[in-house]
């Protein structure tokens, strides 16, 4: 157990960030009360920008990225938890500054691990991921806000993404009309095969960019991607319709009035899934264990082992993943 491989993220001579799967010592983790053995991760956008030296995520290097982990503890300083505990741990610094899930072991804090729902194995907890769990998060944050399924279609964009695909599915899974925006036409079978009911090209959602608001459309969304496109959502949503907004893969900014907010009267959502209190975290893990459970999440997800990572990493950065990474470390 002295020994473990992992995936290491480091700069050359060159300055270029390498990616390398190396073996490492369990005395170089971090501090903690908990050491996991990590069975699954997943690959996440994040991820991939921490792969790729982005200092706005990861500020020092060499690295192991990984923001999800799920595994069985291997030693425990606390008496809430005991050697052969089954464990989940997403977000916080997992992964960013701490040592991540793209390794056979991780050394974390008590305060960040959730015991495995009994309704959940580690590899569907994975299949899930954050991404799973950001997915929910959006919808519950909708549905507070008075959505529900006989309101109308629910836009989701980015859908054949991480969060995206499980939120198309989610949705339909809870009765919703679902539209799948995506700039991957040839994966509308994908999409529908998820519950989607339309397939919304990705262009399509960036006309009218400049006008203050565009036709009324969309009971709901779920955004993955950010920048004009969740504009133009915002300006397309219903009267009192809100928007839950995760994601940044179309950018970080948009040119914004306030038309929309004060004559229709919607909302924009933020939604965080890394910060989260660890109760809320349980308290969504467990419902996606149960009463929001899902079938088929094999369909939406590859398997892939520590070697394969650094190609993952390059396809998801380029926007060709579909669907879920599964990475398996046992």
């Amino acid at each position: 157990m002295n020994k473990f491989r992992a995936l290491r993220v480091s700069q050359d001579e060159s300055g270029a960030y390498v990616r390398r799967v190396i073996e490492c010592g369990i005395d170089e983790l971090p501090a903690g009360e908990l050491l996991i053995r990590v069975h699954y991760s997943s690959l996440n956008y994040k991820d991939a920008l921490s792969a790729s030296g982005n200092r706005g995520v990861t500020r020092n290097y060499p690295h192991t990225p990984g923001i999800d982990a799920a595994g069985v503890v291997a030693e425990s300083a606390v008496a809430e938890f005991a050697p052969g505990d089954e464990v989940i741990v997403t977000g916080y610094d997992l992964g960013m500054n701490t040592a991540g899930g793209f390794a056979e072991y991780i050394r974390v804090p008590a305060a960040w691990a959730i015991k495995r729902p009994q309704g959940l194995s580690l590899r569907e907890a994975m299949l899930l991921g954050t991404a799973g769990l950001t997915a929910a998060l959006c919808v519950d944050k909708l549905e507070k806000t008075g959505l529900d399924a006989s309101a109308g279609p629910v836009l989701v964009t980015g859908a054949t993404g991480g969060v995206g695909s499980i939120a198309v599915r989610l949705l339909a899974r809870l009765g919703y009309q679902v539209a799948a925006a995506t700039g991957k036409a040839e994966q509308a079978d994908f999409l529908r095969s998820l519950g989607a009911g339309q397939i919304v090209e990705r262009a399509a959602l960036l006309e009218g960019v400049d006008k203050p608001l565009l036709k009324e459309q969309w009971a709901g969304a779920v955004d993955t991607v950010g920048g004009d496109v969740l504009f133009n959502v915002v300006k397309s949503l219903r009267y009192g319709a809100s928007v839950a907004c995760c994601g940044l893969t179309a950018g970080v900014n948009f040119k914004a009035n306030v038309f929309p907010f004060i004559l229709r009267g919607v909302n924009l959502l933020g939604v965080d899934s890394v910060e989260l209190p660890l109760m809320v975290k349980a308290s969504m893990w467990d419902r996606l264990s149960l009463q929001w459970k899902l079938d088929g999440l094999e369909s939406l997800a590859r398997e892939v082992g520590l070697d394969q990572l650094p190609g993952e990493i390059e396809r998801i950065l380029a926007g060709q993943q579909v669907g879920r990474v599964l990475v398996r470390l046992i």
